[in-house]
């Protein structure tokens, strides 16, 4: 059982309110284990966020700069249409130099709870070290906690035993935390450090309250290759992990797979479910077909709806530019719009929010433009279409005297 008074009184209060639901149950889910609450009180201005049973979809957003490309004035301007759009977290998977002093910025510059990759600096500054990593990852946890980073990736479950069952796929390994802790292990002959010192790793995490999000190294790249036996190995390790998490009083959730078929996505959740003990279930997607690179903003939202009714709490958003490029800032708004739309979809089935939509229905009833422009989810995208009317306001689109709703 997890203490609940790791999270104050007052951020119980606040995000019952929000929610719509009683701050006991918001306790229940944390003590549990079934429910994280994301706020490392190093954030400053950090605004909590809740994620599990019972509670509304929540959706993250991925940014970061890479060696090749982007700059830190774009990635701050992503944060800024984040909050713009209401995105509930965000994720900085930046690989470079100088990652903390990026980090540290992007944290001070927001209320949204951030999320990091620590293996991501490690590798970058020790590639092809095969002593001491755990210190200098241990290091980087210590300077994220205190920074103020919410949460953290951390690739545990990805053990030895599980590389030969990589062979059969058609892609190996698709995650990038996953493919340089493989590396490791496969050039230096030695177990996952990160599993070995994962008592470690809960203790520095426990000091900040870091929610640990245990990562999927393992999770399918294409539709080919999903719900194998390598994905299911190591989320059986997840389980374990998840345990351990609990008993040293330590929040944590886990990371699901990114391409599923639609017909196996609630098999999927369900296995989560079953094998990691109810903890909360963040996945990317998943993306339902792999042959519309350019949309999968698109098929990954159809997956991230059928997750979130089937069980899923915490939606990681996937952009248009997915399998192509390093998105820009048009590509991150696409994909949050599609992930507040799968989220929302979700939310309905869950009796959230439909009031919402009755109030929508009602302005479009009676023609009122103005107030379904007060309602949409995206006022930029309403004004851009109804900026080609010509003066015809009386009608819902183009019927003219056959509208149906004259």
């Amino acid at each position: 059982m997890i203490d609940s008074k790791i999270i104050p009184e007052k951020t119980y209060k606040e995000l019952a309110q929000e929610e719509g639901v009683s701050e006991t149950l918001i306790k229940d889910l944390v003590t549990s284990g079934t429910g994280v609450v994301l706020g490392n009180k190093h954030h400053k201005n950090v605004k909590p966020v809740a994620v599990g049973k019972g509670l509304r979809v929540k959706i993250n957003a991925n940014i970061g700069i890479s060696p090749a490309t982007s700059s830190v004035e774009e990635e701050l301007s992503k944060v800024k249409l984040c909050e713009e759009l209401g995105v509930h977290c965000i994720m900085d998977l930046s690989l470079g130099e100088d990652i903390r002093k990026l980090r540290k910025t992007i944290i001070d510059s927001t209320y949204i709870p951030v999320g990091t990759v620590p293996l991501y600096g490690l590798f970058f500054e020790k590639p092809d070290h095969p002593e001491d990593m755990i210190e200098r990852f241990l290091d980087i946890l210590e300077e994220s906690g205190q920074d103020g980073v919410d949460f953290v990736v951390i690739h545990a479950g990805l053990l030895q035993k599980h590389i030969e069952l990589t062979k059969s796929r058609l892609i190996p390994v698709t995650s990038r935390g996953g493919s340089l802790m493989m590396k490791w292990m496969k050039k230096w002959n030695k177990q996952n450090f990160l599993y070995e010192n994962f008592d470690r790793i809960i203790d520095v995490c426990k000091k900040y309250n870091m929610t640990i999000s245990l990562g999927d190294g393992m999770r399918p790249a294409t539709i080919i290759d999903e719900t194998d036996e390598a994905q299911l190995e190591e989320m059986r390790i997840l389980g374990q992990l998840v345990l351990r998490c609990r008993e040293a009083g330590v929040q944590c959730m886990v990371e699901g797979p990114g391409h599923i078929p639609f017909h196996k996505v609630k098999l999927n959740i369900d296995l989560q479910k079953e094998y990691c003990h109810g903890a909360p279930f963040y996945v990317l997607g998943p993306l339902v077909t792999d042959v519309a690179p350019g949309y999968d903003h698109i098929t990954s939202a159809i997956g991230a709806t059928m997750a979130a009714y089937s069980g899923a709490d915490f939606l990681c958003y996937v952009t248009p530019s997915e399998h192509l490029a390093l998105p820009d800032l048009k590509d991150v708004r696409d994909g949050i719009m599609a992930y507040k739309i799968a989220a929302h979809a979700a939310d309905l089935t869950r009796g959230k929010d439909i009031e919402w939509d009755r109030q929508m229905s009602k302005a479009r009833s009676e023609v009122d433009w103005k107030k379904q422009r007060e309602l949409c989810m995206d006022p930029q995208k309403f004004d851009e279409y109804f900026s080609r009317r010509k003066q015809d306001y009386e009608t819902c689109t183009m019927c003219g005297e056959f509208c149906a709703l004259k």
